[in-house]
């Protein structure tokens, strides 16, 4: 074995769940130390939700390895294809989003991937330059270099076909679309999630089908969320988000099953995990307590994973108030005769719920408190002798004044 198929044995290919053909990634890599040109590493980013989360974070973490190596990481910003909707892995037609949307949430996607990614090394470009050009006859000419049989070899399209559920013809589109990305920026390697296998497949075959070299396909395993069972995602609403607090991030991280402990640290961080498994096997709180520290300080500072840390234990192991509690002014309208306010009209002052049928439903899950007693019923009503401290959840607070 010689130092690039170690290089792959041992780093680029180290936590990874497909390689698609290593023996393709070897020869690139020895033609770009034999030529000087840097390979270029392709990940797509979906902009459906306003965060990348640490989900996100695994292949971006993939490809600052590429790029501290020398290559070139091109973030492909698919807000041209978000519009078709991926149906990687679903069992119906995606929601189709507005420009609007997809717009607002790309807003702070480039600050967020430059936690990971080497900004020097990195170009961030959005497919709408290259799929909003083209006409319908070349639409024509890039679904003519594909089969439906081959489409229905995805096993999520294979599945509602044969249980005769919906596919339309767009959803066809879009791992087309994906593939003509590659093309577009002439990948050498694209990365992305284990569900996005067959997508990257595809992109090899169409680069083919455009004259040029397949790119190498490189999947790592999706993280699962917070809740232990799915993989994360915003929709969900199990997931840690790049961009969040300090404070946030740290609590999150802590609510973690026990059973997550040691594959977040293998995918999340550069720690030894060999090195942590008694800590994790004798004292999983303390390890959960490693690892939020590390991530905290990763993404924000060793000095605002101490505050974060000390926060979390004045609130919930010490059971004192929030440091730092925004306040908002009570409309007193809302008040009735004998000074009283109703819970459900308190919550949605504190701006700490969107609706009254949210507010039912935190009170009746237990997780509302109001000046640290929790409130077991919605028909209640409550005194307004401010400052009056709202709690939802276990680290949202507001103050109403």
């Amino acid at each position: 074995m010689d130092a690039i198929e170690r290089l792959v044995e041992e780093k680029l290919g180290r936590g990874v769940q497909d390689l698609v053909p290593r023996e393709e990634l070897v020869a690139k890599l020895r033609r770009s130390k034999e030529t000087g040109k840097p390979l270029r590493v392709k990940l797509g980013i979906d902009p459906s939700a306003p965060h990348l989360t640490f989900g996100h974070s695994v292949p971006l973490r993939k490809m600052r390895q590429f790029q501290d190596l020398g290559h070139t990481g091109v973030l492909v910003v698919g807000d041209f294809t978000r519009r078709i909707g991926d149906p990687s892995g679903r069992a119906s037609t995606r929601a189709l989003m507005s420009e609007a949307e997809i717009e607002r949430n790309m807003a702070t996607y480039k600050d967020q991937a430059f936690k990971i990614l080497d900004p020097v090394r990195t170009e961030v470009v959005y497919n709408s330059t290259w799929l909003g050009a083209m006409t319908f006859a070349d639409v024509i000419q890039l679904t003519a270099k594909y089969t439906v049989a081959r489409m229905l070899e995805r096993d999520d399209f294979a599945k509602r076909y044969a249980e005769n559920r919906s596919i339309s013809v767009l959803e066809f589109l879009y791992p087309l679309a994906q593939a003509y990305d590659s093309v577009a920026i002439r990948a050498d390697v694209e990365l992305g999630g284990a569900d996005q296998l067959f997508n990257l497949l595809v992109g090899r075959d169409i680069q083919r089908e455009y004259g040029q070299e397949p790119q190498v396909a490189l999947t790592v395993p999706l993280l699962v969320g917070l809740d232990g069972e799915r993989a994360m995602s915003q929709s969900t609403g199990n997931y840690v988000g790049i961009g969040e607090s300090p404070k946030e991030m740290y609590g999150k991280l802590l609510s973690i099953p026990d059973t997550l402990i040691e594959s977040y640290f293998d995918v999340l961080t550069d720690v030894d995990v060999e090195s942590l498994k008694k800590e994790i096997h004798d004292s999983p709180r303390d390890a959960k307590r490693r690892l939020a520290r590390t991530l905290v300080t990763k993404f924000h500072s060793a000095a605002e994973a101490s505050a974060a840390e000390a926060e979390f234990d004045r609130i919930h192991v010490l059971h004192e108030r929030p440091a730092d509690v925004p306040q908002k002014t009570l409309d007193r309208s809302k008040l009735k005769g004998d000074g009283a306010i109703w819970v459900i009209d308190l919550l949605l002052a504190s701006g700490l719920v969107k609706s009254r049928g949210e507010a039912k439903r935190v009170i009746e899950q237990g997780g509302v408190r109001v000046n640290e007693e929790r409130i077991e019923s919605s028909d209640v009503d409550v005194p307004f002798h401010p400052p009056v401290l709202v709690q939802v959840g276990k680290r949202a607070f507001v103050e109403l004044v």
